[in-house]
C-alpha cells in the first residue's frame, strides 16, 4: 500500500485485522509486525492510531467482549435469562481462552457485560446492590469455569459415570452438561436466598 493508506488506515481497521490473527493463531502470534502485514502496511501507523502491543491487546478484548449479552425476550424470568446471559458470556470466553486477554478487560467492560443482567434482575424485584453481587457471582464462576475448561483432557478409557464424574478426563459434551449444572446450582442459590430475604422483611 502507498503512504496514503496508511494515512486512511483507520483504528476499526486495525482492531479488525488483530482480531484476526488472535482467532487464527492465538495471542502470540498478535503484534505491530503481523497486523501491518496483513493490512499491507508499515507498522509505523499502527502505533500513531492504537499505541503500543498492550494497548492492542487491551482493543482486541474489548472487540471480543462487546455486545456480549443477548436481548432479553418479552416476559422472560431474570432465572432464564441469567443461564442465556452466561452461556453467551461463555461462548465468548472460550475462543478467548488465553487468561491475558481475559485479564486485559477493564473494569468497564465488565460492568457493560453485566449491565442486561442487572437490568433483568432489578425489573424482577432485586434490590439493586443483590443484582450486582448476583450477577459479579455468576460472571466469575462462568470466568473460573472457562479457564478451568480451557485445560480439560478427554478420558483414557470410557466410563459410566456421571458427568465430569472420572478423574481420568472429560469429554465436550460432558463439559457442557457440567456448565449447565454449575450455573443452574448457582441461580437456585441465588433465588432462594432473594426469596429468604423477602420472607424476612414481610
Amino acid at each position: 500500500m502507498s503512504g496514503k493508506a496508511d494515512l486512511d488506515l483507520d483504528a476499526d481497521e486495525i482492531v479488525t485485522a488483530a482480531v484476526e490473527i488472535f482467532r487464527e493463531s492465538g495471542l502470540d502470534a498478535v503484534s505491530m509486525r503481523s497486523v501491518a502485514t496483513r493490512l499491507g502496511v508499515s507498522p509505523v501507523p499502527l502505533y500513531s492510531r492504537i499505541g503500543n502491543k498492550e494497548a492492542l491487546v487491551d482493543a482486541i478484548a474489548d472487540r471480543i467482549f462487546a455486545e456480549v449479552a443477548p436481548p432479553r425476550v418479552d416476559g422472560e424470568t431474570w432465572d432464564s435469562y441469567a443461564i442465556r446471559w452466561a452461556a453467551a458470556m461463555r461462548s465468548q470466553l472460550v475462543p478467548a481462552r488465553e487468561s491475558r486477554l481475559i485479564l486485559s478487560l477493564g473494569r468497564d467492560a465488565f460492568v457493560d457485560a453485566s449491565r442486561p443482567l442487572v437490568d433483568a434482575m432489578r425489573r424482577d424485584g432485586f434490590p439493586a446492590d443483590a443484582a450486582v453481587q448476583a450477577c459479579r457471582l455468576l460472571m466469575w464462576a462462568t470466568i473460573g469455569f472457562v479457564a478451568v475448561e480451557s485445560g480439560a483432557r478427554p478420558p483414557r478409557r470410557p466410563k459410566r459415570v456421571r458427568p465430569g464424574g472420572d478423574a481420568g478426563g472429560i469429554d465436550a459434551a460432558e463439559i457442557d452438561t457440567l456448565f449447565n449444572i454449575h450455573i443452574r446450582h448457582l441461580i437456585d442459590g441465588i433465588a432462594r436466598d432473594a426469596a429468604a430475604e423477602r420472607s424476612a422483611d414481610t
